[in-house]
């Protein structure tokens, strides 16, 4: 495939833009009926395999965290998934956008990716609904 195509494929595919890569391991966390399904087809495409469950028993190169307003504490659900992370893995929090249910405000975002000692690139739309952050654990 050509750079071109790869260019192409990011702006079509929102998972090129959270950085996922061909044969991660991909772990979701969070699933329910709201989340896009169009992200997540396209993240296993990316991938070139299906997500992993919350039920998966080994660690991941990438957890996809949905999170919304009403699923509790943001910094101990990043707290919990970093420890699902294999060394130099990348936690992917979704939240919805704004005016949608459950909308998370960025500053919380903000302070809980802090406050559980990860780095954070800017946030990107993702789909109709729902924003992405690309949160980088610390090194062990």
């Amino acid at each position: 495939m050509s750079a071109t195509a790869d260019h192409a494929e990011e702006r079509t595919n929102p998972a090129g833009k959270l950085g996922f890569s061909p044969g991660q391991v991909v772990q979701e966390i969070g699933y329910d009926d709201d989340v896009d399904q169009d992200l997540r087809e396209g993240i296993e495409s990316v991938i070139g395999q299906e997500l992993v469950d919350e039920d998966y028993d080994d660690v991941a190169d990438a957890v996809v965290l949905w999170f919304r307003d009403e699923d509790g504490d943001l910094t101990d659900a990043l707290v919990d998934a970093i420890g699902l992370l294999d060394e130099g893995g990348v936690i992917c929090l979704l939240t919805p956008k704004t005016g949608r249910d459950g909308y998370v405000e960025p500053s919380d975002v903000i302070d809980a990716a802090k406050t559980a000692g990860l780095s954070s690139s800017k946030s990107i739309s993702v789909g109709k609904d729902w924003s992405g952050v690309r949160l980088a654990a610390p090194k062990r």
